[in-house]
């Protein structure tokens, strides 16, 4: 009796589901990453060079100096707390939001302060506001 041989089976690895599990691993990955932009930016501030705008004769200016005191058109305020600096704007402007509104911040004077008048200002409903600069200095230099 002749017995019929068997045929044996290739022998091999189906790569097929290693491919489908690495690329799922590969998509996890890519979707739980999350992408920090870490930049570390140099500012170079443009200096002014503009022609002087006429001043009006009605303005709110407020001054803050180094300390972080403010003044409002020429009258020092007693505390530097923002219900202070809004009282003495009310008194100045009497409700006319339409007043142009200037911020002179001393170069030493704290950025969380201007920014808080910035901030108060537009709050009351100011939205003609400007800060003062000063010319820039010619340097001698020529190129």
């Amino acid at each position: 009796m002749q017995f019929k041989r068997q045929v044996k089976a290739e022998e091999g690895v189906n790569l097929t589901p290693l491919i489908d599990v690495v690329f799922l691993l590969l998509i996890f990955f890519m979707v739980s990453t999350t992408f920090t932009k870490e930049t570390h930016l140099t500012i170079d501030l443009p200096e002014s060079s503009g022609d002087l705008q006429p001043t009006s004769a009605e303005q709110i200016e407020v001054v803050i100096d180094s300390k972080g005191s403010y003044t409002v058109n020429g009258k020092p305020l007693v505390n530097t707390q923002i219900n202070t600096l809004r009282a003495a704007i009310n008194d100045v402007g009497q409700g006319n939001t339409s007043l142009p509104f200037l911020i002179t911040g001393d170069a030493g004077a704290r950025y969380d302060a201007i920014v808080a008048v910035m901030d108060l200002a537009g709050q009351m409903g100011y939205a003609n506001m400007s800060l003062t600069t000063r010319a820039a200095e010619e340097n001698g230099a020529e190129n």
